[in-house]
């Protein structure tokens, strides 16, 4: 799937909104309180080059190739960044604002972190990472910090757990080819 751009108006109008939660880049170091967190690696298949997995990563299509309809403000990721991640079908679609939070961009390490926006079915943070290995394996580092939202995302107890899940390791393959 292809990343849309979203329209100046509505990127202007999510860069002006405050993220759902206080504890704004702490992906980068320890999970917070009060928030269910979690931290996912996997080594990606040999054949996976670094330079190619992290121009994925870093031009959304991670999260396309996870099966999410992506619309940003930039084709690629950068700070600042403005992003909506659709999942479902038209109209019961799902819409989860993101901004970027922070870029990772190491000789080994490149990734990003977004934070929830309001409107968001989830508060909290999630960060994204590939990392070339001493071995010179690749892999994908996710964690994430959330809690529910929105009142649908509070009702859905374990079925909105469960998605998060399916969604994550959705991610984990998605750079694999």
């Amino acid at each position: 799937m292809a990343v849309a751009q979203l329209p100046d108006a509505r990127v202007a109008e999510l860069r002006r909104m405050h993220f759902t939660y206080d504890e704004v880049g702490q992906t980068a170091g320890q999970f917070p309180s009060g928030f269910a967190a979690f931290h996912r690696v996997r080594v990606l298949p040999d054949d996976v080059d670094f330079e190619r997995a992290a121009a994925r990563l870093m031009t959304w299509q991670l999260h396309s190739g996870a099966g999410l309809r992506v619309a940003a403000s930039s084709a690629t990721v950068e700070d600042d960044a403005v992003v909506l991640l659709g999942l479902g079908l038209s109209r019961v679609r799902l819409c989860a604002p993101c901004r970027v939070v922070y870029v990772v961009d190491d000789v080994d390490r490149r990734g990003f972190a977004y934070g929830t926006l309001p409107g968001h079915p989830e508060s909290g943070e999630e960060r994204f990472v590939v990392r070339q290995r001493s071995d010179n394996r690749v892999e994908l580092a996710i964690d994430a910090f959330s809690r529910p939202h929105a009142t649908l995302a509070r009702l859905g107890g374990p079925a909105t757990h469960w998605i998060q899940k399916r969604i994550t390791r959705r991610y984990l393959h998605a750079l694999d080819d």
